[in-house]
């Protein structure tokens, strides 16, 4: 068998932490060896044209490992197995165009990062003679054979961390919030997620659930003194002899788009409770630095004057009434209540968009 010389890297399926850490490993990896390594763009399509991919040197990845995304960019839509595409020599069926320019191109193996969907296409061109290594990457954790997968525990840290700051919100107001967390039709996120933040109740796919067991335990904590509860909530999950819920049935080629159960759950719990709820499936950051920046300085930064003196609340106020208007700063110099900033600084906190159903 001769010796491998050039390789062919692609990324498929939706974007998740880790794929250019990955990228960078197999374009080292390569240049150590002695063989060369093509990039392929936008998945498989990377595979339909000539000028759809480009050689990677290690200094091609030379800093890209703290970024997100992926410098190849990703399609995760249809399957090239069940359609034609339009390419310079016309209308050709797609896996037989990425076996054809497989070969044209050289390439002697092909790198696969995907999840379940893309392992498959991969596996699929495998039994058509290609060469091919998959890399399991997909928050959800759920391809078969692996332990954990690229992207799974950046999205716990991410679920478990945002249903950790709910704990005060529900306490305070007395409320039962439901949390519905990606992982189609694996429980993981749920699970892990759940369990670090400290969840009273975890319905996840792989265990059928009974709303009204369910509502009954968080009575009982009602009754003993917790006037609060939290429910983790996974996309897939489903009640005993219900169906999975769908944001959109599969079509074409493209699988069913889940969710709406987190709203089900909280109708339902409101229902058997008499509680105040909210679903707070919704979440996202509203900046990236801890220190709020705009125009390029910090808040803090904005606070020290020329001379190097920290502002007092009473120059601001000032500052404040010759333009016109209010500071930006609440009057204790702590935030705006608009903000949803408090003593604690200027942290731009992760918000729940809490809807009462």
């Amino acid at each position: 068998m001769p010796a491998l010389q050039r390789l062919g890297v692609l990324t498929s399926g939706g974007d998740a932490p880790g794929l250019n850490a990955v990228i960078r490993a197999v374009v080292k990896s390569s240049a150590n060896s002695g063989i060369e390594c093509m990039g392929l763009e936008d998945s498989f399509d990377g595979l339909l044209e000539p000028g759809r991919s480009r050689v990677l040197t290690p200094r091609d990845v030379t800093g890209i490992l703290r970024f997100g995304g992926t410098i190849l960019g990703t399609v995760n839509r249809g399957d090239p197995f069940h359609h034609r595409v339009a390419t310079s020599d016309g209308l050709v069926d797609y896996s037989d165009r990425v076996v054809e320019m497989f070969h044209k191109m050289g390439l002697g193996a092909l790198i696969v990062i995907g999840g379940d969907g893309s392992l498959e296409i991969g596996h699929k061109f495998f039994l058509r003679g290609i060469p091919v290594v998959g890399v399991p990457k997909t928050i959800d954790n759920d391809i078969f054979g692996t332990t954990n997968c690229f992207g799974f525990d950046s999205a716990v840290v991410f679920a478990t961390d945002a249903i950790d700051r709910l704990h005060t919100t529900a306490e305070a107001h007395k409320r039962i919030l439901v949390v519905e967390v990606m992982g189609r039709y694996a429980g993981w996120i749920a699970l892990y997620a759940g369990v670090a933040g400290g969840a009273d109740a975890i319905l996840i796919p792989e265990i059928p659930f009974d709303i009204g067991i369910v509502a009954q335990r968080l009575r009982e904590r009602d009754d003993w003194g917790a006037k609060f509860s939290i429910v983790v909530v996974a996309e897939g999950a489903v009640p005993i002899g219900g169906k999975v819920a769908l944001l959109e049935e599969a079509h074409g080629g493209y699988s069913e788009r889940l969710g709406g159960i987190g709203l089900r759950v909280c109708q339902d719990l409101a229902r058997q409770t008499g509680k105040a709820r909210r679903r707070a499936d919704q979440l996202r950051p509203r900046a990236g630095d801890p220190l709020r920046r705009e125009g390029g300085r910090s808040r803090e930064a904005r606070r020290v004057r020329d001379d190097g003196r920290l502002r007092s609340a009473g120059h601001r106020r000032a500052a404040a009434g010759r333009r016109g208007g209010e500071d930006e700063d609440g009057p204790d110099g702590l935030g705006s209540a608009h903000d949803g900033e408090g003593a604690g600084g200027h942290f731009r906190r992760l918000k729940p968009v809490s809807f009462e159903s």
